[in-house]
């Protein structure tokens, strides 16, 4: 049987990479095992971009708990050419998303619930709720900055897809005061900052939770349950193209064009761009 480590979490992401390939979820998260290889290249294109989406999220988020659009827009004016993307990003999210600073929000929550042993965990851009008791509408809002717009197929299937709205129905209550979220009180919707015009909405339906429950109990009690040599390599090698284990499992070296990868977006890790986020909120506050 599979040894994960003490208190593991199951996230979109974790899952995500066992559907993917349950050999980079082994590699990952049970022998923890670090691995220099690059996702894609050029490196320093998809270096600038990982910084610029993860100052994208800050700016939004900054902009969410009060701070003036017009205070983050002079800022990004001032460092001219340096923000590359993450200006069009903005003022297309100002003129676009159709969101604003609201009571009745959380901005980059995290919720959690108990599920088969362990825990299920999720952080949110955006959670919005309009409405009480039996008109209650809750929206979950995911800001894209990947290059193209995936299918709503494609997005369906993903693991954030049936997680995030299936893990609001068991600890939305803790968000919202009263019973628990029901699933057709929830829409997820993706904005995508390179397509303003074009954001997917996908509509919760009780079908839809009871396919995702069963779905995420198969998957948890798979891991749980396979042997330590039953952990396979996909049998989808493009996907190798972007993955830092492919010359750990002999599936190439060089690292996938960033250009020819499509729908791929790197994981936003870090600060982002050095904007003094903070000093804003200060003066402001």
């Amino acid at each position: 049987m599979s040894s994960l480590p003490a208190g593991f979490q199951f996230s979109q992401r974790s899952l995500q990479d066992y559907v993917d390939c349950p050999r980079r979820f082994q590699l990952r998260y049970m022998e923890q095992l670090a691995w220099p290889a690059i996702e894609s290249e050029p490196l320093s294109e998809q270096e600038q971009r990982m910084q610029a989406g993860a100052a994208f999220h800050r700016l939004v988020q900054r902009y969410l708990i009060g701070i003036p659009a017009e205070r983050l827009s002079d800022m990004l004016a001032a460092r001219g050419s340096e923000t590359g993307d993450l200006l069009r990003w903005w003022e297309n999210f100002i003129q676009h998303a159709g969101v604003a600073p609201d009571e009745g929000q959380l901005v980059e929550a995290s919720l959690s619930a108990p599920f088969q042993g362990y825990r299920l965990v999720a952080k949110y851009d955006l959670i919005r709720w309009e409405g009480l008791s039996g008109e209650l509408l809750v929206k979950i809002f995911d800001w894209k900055t990947s290059r193209q717009k995936p299918s709503r197929q494609w997005l369906e299937a993903r693991l954030q897809t049936r997680l995030y709205p299936y893990l609001l129905t068991q600890s939305g209550e803790t968000i919202i005061e009263g019973d628990r979220i029901k699933p057709d009180q929830i829409q997820m919707i993706y904005w995508f900052a390179e397509q303003p015009h074009e954001p997917q909405i996908i509509t919760y339906t009780p079908e839809q939770l009871q396919a995702d429950e069963a779905y995420l109990m198969r998957l948890v009690d798979e891991i749980k349950t396979l042997g330590e040599s039953s952990f396979q390599l996909t049998a989808d090698e493009a996907q190798c193209k972007y993955c830092i284990y492919r010359s750990l499992c002999d599936r190439g070296i060089a690292a996938g064009d960033i250009d020819e990868a499509g729908i791929f977006e790197p994981e936003q890790e870090g600060e982002g761009l050095e904007l003094d986020f903070d000093q804003i909120a200060e003066i402001e506050f």
